[in-house]
Order: C-alpha cells, then sequence, then structure tokens
C-alpha cells in the first residue's frame, strides 16, 4: 500500500465496485481514517511510550449499525509492524481481515492498510485492539458498539446517552521492556495498576442528568486480570453481553474478566452529587483498586466516603453470578425473529474438543500450551498460505482434539474443522488461577461451569434453554467450562486465552473451519488490497 490520499481514494473506489457483489448493497458504508503513532502518555503519572489512534489513547469509537460495512483506513506511523484486530465482531466469510498475524500480514512501518468489513447479523458491545508483538500493553484499543436497525425493537426504552467504559489492568513499564521480559523466557512481575477510560484513579467522570438512565458498555481490555466494577450507591442492571440481550437481572457489582464485554442501565437516582466508580482485581493476593467519578450535572458535593468495597477472592459468588446470565429469549437480536428461535438445546453434537491449558519450560524458557502445544507463529499468516496453498507452513490436525499428557512441545498449532458442524467444546483448568478464553469469528452459547474435572455426566448439568451467548468465557481455577458451538463460519480463526503474556507465550491456536465447496457463498475471495507477506511475496491477489 503507501499511497498517498488520492491514490488510497481511487483503489477504495476501485475495491467497492469490485466487491459489491459480495455486499450489500443497500448496507451503509461508514469511514474511518486513522493514524497509528506513538507518544507519550501518563496513565499512572509515570511518563510512558502509548500507542494513539489520531492522538488518542485509548482509540476513537467505532459506532456502527447492523450490516453496516466499516470502511477503516490505517495509516501505521510506527517504526515496526502493526495490527489491529476487532474483538467480537465476526468477520462473517472473511478472516482475511481478522487482523491477527494467522490470517492477516502485518502494515509494515510508513504503510497503511484498508479493513474492509462489515457487521454482519450483530448487534453489542465490543472492542478493537493492537494484536501483535506486546502492543496491547502501549494502547491502541478502543470501543465498538453496533446498534440495532431502527425497526427492530430492543428490549429497554432509548437511554439518555451511551457510555464506552474500557476498563483493564495496567504497567508503568513500556510495552517493549515487557515485551523483552517474555522473550528471555521469564514471567511478567504483577501489574501495576488499573485503568479507566486510559486514565488513573478520579481520572474520568461521567455525567448523568438526575432522573435520567444511561447506558454503559464496559469492556475489560486488560492484560490478565479480572476486575469487578461497581459503582456507589446505583444498582446496574444489565442488559446485553457481548451481542445478546440478556434477561434484565440488577446487580450491586459485576465481575468482568479480561476479553470481556458487558452492557448496564444505571439509573441516576440517588441524592445529586457525585459518586465513585470502583473497579478492583479478582483472585489476587494484592487486591488492586481504581476510581472513577459518576457526577450528577446537578452535583451538590463532591465524591466522598469510603470507596465501595466488592468481593476479593470469592469464586462461588462469581460463579454464581455468571450463572445468573442468561439469554432473553423473546428479545430480537440483530433480526426481528426472537433470540430464543434458535433451539441450540435440540441440535445433536457432531464432536466433542477437550482443551487443557497447561504450563512449563521449554528449551529453558518460560511458555504456555494448549493439549500440550504451545504455538509459535510461521513465517507466513495461515489463512494467506491456505489460499495460495503454500505447503510446509502449517499442518492441519497438528492441535489434538484431546489431552494428550505429552510434554509441551512448540509447533504451529492448526485444528480442522468442518463447515456446518455443531460442536462442544470443554475448557478444562487444572491450574490455580481464573482463565479466559476468546474464540475469533463466533459466539457460542455457555452451557455450563463448575469445580472438578469435567466428565460426560457433566453434561446432566448443562443449561440447554437459555444460556448465553458470547464469544468470550472465563474458566475459573481447578474448573470447566463448556460451550456449544455451531461452526457456520468458514475460515481460519483464533483461539486463545485472554491472559494476554500466555498468549504470547504460546497458549492458543487456530480452527481451520473449511468447506470444500469453495464458493463465495460459503467464504469471500481474498481480498484485493491483501497485503502479502513472508513466502507469500510475489503472488497476487485478484486482478483489480
Amino acid at each position: 500500500m503507501g499511497c498517498g490520499a488520492t491514490c488510497w481514494q481511487v483503489l477504495v473506489c476501485v475495491t467497492f465496485c469490485c466487491t459489491l457483489v459480495f455486499v450489500n448493497a443497500e448496507d451503509p458504508y461508514r469511514f474511518f481514517t486513522w493514524n497509528v503513532t506513538y507518544g507519550d502518555i501518563y496513565p499512572l503519572g509515570v511518563k510512558q511510550q502509548g500507542i494513539l489512534i489520531n492522538g488518542q489513547f485509548p482509540g476513537p469509537d467505532i459506532y456502527s449499525v447492523t450490516n453496516n460495512n466499516l470502511i477503516i483506513n490505517v495509516y501505521n506511523s510506527l517504526p515496526e509492524p502493526f495490527l489491529i484486530s476487532w474483538n467480537g465482531v465476526q468477520q462473517r466469510r472473511n478472516s482475511y481481515e481478522d487482523g491477527v498475524y494467522g490470517t492477516t500480514c502485518p502494515i509494515p512501518p510508513g504503510k497503511n492498510f484498508t479493513y474492509i468489513l462489515q457487521v454482519k447479523d450483530q448487534i453489542g458491545s465490543f472492542y478493537y485492539y493492537p494484536s501483535l508483538a506486546f502492543h496491547k500493553a502501549a494502547g491502541g484499543f478502543g470501543g465498538i458498539r453496533i446498534l440495532s436497525r431502527p425497526l427492530i425493537p430492543v428490549p429497554f426504552p432509548e437511554p439518555a446517552d451511551d457510555f464506552t467504559v474500557l476498563i483493564g489492568d495496567w504497567y508503568k513499564a513500556n510495552h517493549t521492556a515487557l515485551k523483552a521480559i517474555l522473550d528471555r523466557g521469564h514471567k511478567l512481575p504483577l501489574p501495576d495498576g488499573i485503568l479507566v477510560n486510559g486514565r488513573g484513579p478520579n481520572q474520568t467522570y461521567f455525567t448523568f442528568q438526575p432522573g435520567k438512565t444511561y447506558r454503559l458498555r464496559i469492556s475489560n481490555v486488560g492484560l490478565q486480570h479480572s476486575l469487578n466494577f461497581r459503582i456507589q450507591g446505583h444498582k446496574m442492571k444489565l442488559v446485553e453481553v457481548e451481542g445478546t440481550h440478556t434477561l434484565q437481572t440488577t446487580y450491586s457489582s459485576l465481575d468482568v474478566h479480561v476479553g470481556q464485554s458487558y452492557s448496564v442501565l444505571v439509573t441516576a437516582d440517588q441524592t445529586a452529587q457525585d459518586y465513585y466508580i470502583a473497579v478492583s482485581t479478582r483472585f489476587t493476593t494484592k487486591i488492586l483498586t481504581t476510581t472513577a467519578i459518576l457526577h450528577y450535572s446537578n452535583s451538590a458535593k463532591k465524591v466522598s466516603g469510603p470507596i465501595p468495597g466488592g468481593p476479593t477472592t470469592e469464586i462461588d459468588w462469581s460463579l454464581n453470578q455468571a450463572r445468573s446470565i442468561r439469554t432473553n429469549l423473546t428479545a430480537s437480536g440483530p433480526r426481528p425473529n426472537p433470540q430464543g428461535s434458535y433451539h441450540y438445546g435440540m441440535i445433536n453434537l457432531t464432536r466433542t474438543i477437550k482443551l487443557e491449558s497447561s504450563a512449563a519450560q521449554v528449551n529453558g524458557k518460560q511458555r504456555y500450551a494448549v493439549n500440550s502445544v504451545s504455538f509459535v507463529p510461521a513465517d507466513t499468516p495461515l489463512k494467506i498460505a491456505d489460499y495460495f496453498k503454500i505447503g510446509g507452513v502449517f499442518r492441519v490436525g497438528s492441535m489434538p482434539d484431546y489431552p494428550t499428557g505429552k510434554k509441551m512441545y512448540l509447533d504451529t498449532s492448526v485444528m480442522g474443522a468442518d463447515f456446518r458442524a455443531f460442536v462442544e467444546i470443554v475448557f478444562q483448568n487444572h491450574e490455580n488461577i481464573v482463565q479466559s478464553w476468546h474464540i475469533n469469528g463466533y459466539s457460542f452459547w455457555v452451557v455450563g461451569m463448575d469445580g472438578g474435572v469435567w466428565t460426560p455426566a457433566s453434561r446432566n448439568q448443562y443449561n440447554l434453554r437459555d444460556a448465553v451467548s458470547r464469544c468470550t468465557t472465563q474458566v475459573y481455577p481447578k474448573s470447566w467450562t463448556a460451550i456449544y458451538i455451531a461452526l457456520d463460519n468458514v475460515g481460519m480463526w483464533n483461539i486463545r486465552t485472554e491472559f494476554w503474556a500466555r498468549q504470547y507465550l504460546g497458549q492458543q491456536f487456530y480452527m481451520r473451519v473449511y468447506s470444500p465447496v469453495e464458493s463465495p457463498r460459503d467464504e469471500y475471495p481474498i481480498p484485493k488490497n491483501a497485503l502479502l507477506c513472508g513466502r507469500a511475496i510475489g503472488r497476487r491477489t485478484r486482478p483489480l
């Protein structure tokens, strides 16, 4: 790429003309131009090298409506390669645009790349983040909101306003220093603090009008810790989880595990003053806490009193809350039909996969694995190699369906899967930490979770009626979580831990969902503007 503005406009126009056969011409387009740079930030009072998008930390929100086409032109002004991925955006039939190294070539320094996304049949609250190296520890993330189309009913009145709330643990050290620690084969220390929208204690304000109700879209964009979110003197009504309208249960505090997103409604129904918004770590020996401010527009008093306390290490409390989050079966989703019209519990399973995480030393360095395989990136993105049929980059079947008991080893692990299969996946956690798992390209039903070791008898306690559908799920210490997933999206999809140091050191793999028909009805062709790298250099995409 790397052309100027005029060249880029011509390229986009040509691309649109050539791709209208694949997207509905009636669906609106939204255009974004982003410049990614380094800049000084001081989120915890210490100067750091942050990743800015158009000079902002965090980056700008992406505002969209179901089925919108998002044209995002990203200029990489960093001195190293860069990629952005879109947490929760399913990239229907189009994993080429997913923005992880297994699917997309990095944007070289000084060049640009235009992502062409469609938020097909989606609503909800998500976020984007930088996926290469350890860039996520420097920023480059921001919120994504996908609103329902005007004619689709939403199961709650329109709020007075809609706020993005990005929470996450944070290090004072630069991302380059953190990456160097991992590259030397060592573990990272505990994070230094927690940020709310990129700022430290009492630096972020949300202004409410008395008597009105507001929507908060809360995403944990941090690096490892589960966080508890609460508001002094106020209740939160949960209404949406990662694209699913939920039963509208009221909570005084909410556990948000790393990588997860929730929408809550909060009503300004208390005395006119300022109130603490408290965010603290869960399941840690040292509790990190930060605060933001809920400010009433007619406030007569600054924030005061003790910071509201929350749960700390109680696992059962969190487990019970997780089980209480259920799908609203009568509400519409992105389409007018009720969310409960798809009876996932009545579909026959075609396959069971059990994924077991582990930590060990390999060649004297710390590594993490799934089913004993610690992922190492190939020299060419897997999806690109698959398209051009470049041999020797990866092997389908290098990720086993079950734990093997083998000693941990390194491989570019890829699991094969059939298009339209209906699969049960069990995440088994033998460790003493809470884990969080994400699957790109999909939402799945979280049908069960409990302590101990999963067995076939565990299916007796599955929720086969109104389990929440989402894209990121937690697995508690010495516990299991089971999901059902309909593999209806052809492509190469990343399955990973959201514990970012573990992801970087191998606790991830790719699932190749394959259709032998190779029809554009099942999967779009490679984008004409796709960047080519590794062994794909010198090859051609499709002619413009």
